[in-house]
């Protein structure tokens, strides 16, 4: 079969090609995968190919950047899987990192972000005479975010950290939840302290790109939503993302709907009067316009059989 290959090039040695895309056109076998195919170009077509890459068996993490949009791993991606009908297969840098050459991105924001949650662990109390020991339901738990091989496409493709590069990103804080939910760890309630703060936990929007790119199924996202209820459960709860959780919850507890109005005050802080002042100005274009949602909030019929989920779910959690 005949592959085309699109790379973006990155490399100021070249100005006739530094920032724009390349196309590569040549027959390979129909298994052949996206690193294969630019290890061809870089040994066969141009050397002058900049690809970061190692074990080829989606273990080291090396080979990630952009496929048609989207960070995967290259080793694990096959052509006939990215190129429908033989369209053209666009590779990339990853993103929110820095471009070394071509391909090959500067990873230091990427472990920057995972030192910052401080990724060992801290027991406390005496010293055990043997080894710590820790449950195997503890350990199997964990397993899953324990998968992650620090290939950084979670972070390529993160939303948040796009727009601000304070958030500690989608593979630290998963990393941090790693350590949280260790038994043997004695930190838990420092960390929470510090994943509670601007950049943190609370930053995440929840658009879901480092599940969907994660190759492991770490699920990263999940871990930071955990992260959050852990953190509120460990009397964190003077945040705005806090105060959002119980403002939203209270209001559909009560009357079966989203109480949206009285979601921005309670979520701003009531006695934030600076906070409820920048908002105030939405308030009244809202109002201006007929869409401010009545500060009473509605009740719908079902509200009662909602209530007596929310309570079931409460007493479970007793």
């Amino acid at each position: 079969m005949q592959a085309t290959v699109r790379v973006k090039r990155h490399n100021q040695e070249l100005p006739a090609t530094h920032g724009k895309f390349q196309e590569f056109s040549f027959d390979v076998p129909a298994n052949t995968t996206v690193l294969d195919a630019l290890i061809k170009i870089r040994e066969e077509i141009d050397g002058t190919l900049a690809v970061r890459c190692s074990c080829r068996a989606s273990i080291c993490g090396s080979c990630g950047m952009r496929v048609n949009g989207q960070a995967r791993l290259a080793c694990k991606t096959k052509i006939t899987d990215v190129s429908k009908d033989g369209a053209p297969v666009t590779v990339e840098p990853m993103g929110n990192m820095p471009v070394i050459k071509d391909l090959v991105t500067d990873m230091t924001l990427f472990w920057d972000k995972v030192r910052q949650v401080e990724p060992y662990l801290q027991p406390s109390g005496p010293e055990p005479k043997g080894e710590y020991i820790a449950s195997d339901e503890s350990m199997t738990h964990l397993v899953g975010v324990m998968n992650c091989i620090m290939c950084g496409a979670c972070v390529s493709d993160c939303t948040a950290l796009e727009v601000d590069k304070n958030f500690i990103a989608p593979a630290a804080l998963a990393k941090a939840y790693r350590f949280v939910a260790d038994p043997r760890d004695g930190a838990a309630k420092q960390r929470l302290a510090k994943l509670n703060e601007y950049g943190g936990v609370w930053d995440c929007t929840r658009c879901y790109y480092c599940v969907e790119v994660c190759p492991k199924d770490v699920a990263p996202m999940d871990r930071i939503m955990k992260l959050r209820d852990l953190a509120m459960e460990a009397g964190y709860n003077n945040t705005p993302g806090s105060r959002h959780t119980r403002s939203f919850a209270r209001s559909v507890k009560k009357g079966g709907l989203l109480n949206e109005t009285m979601l921005a005050v309670e979520s701003t802080g009531l006695f934030n009067i600076p906070g409820q002042l920048a908002q105030a100005p939405i308030g009244i274009k809202s109002f201006i316009k007929g869409k401010l949602p009545n500060p009473l909030g509605h009740k719908i019929p079902a509200r009662k059989r909602i209530k007596r989920v929310f309570e079931k779910v409460e007493a479970e959690r007793k």
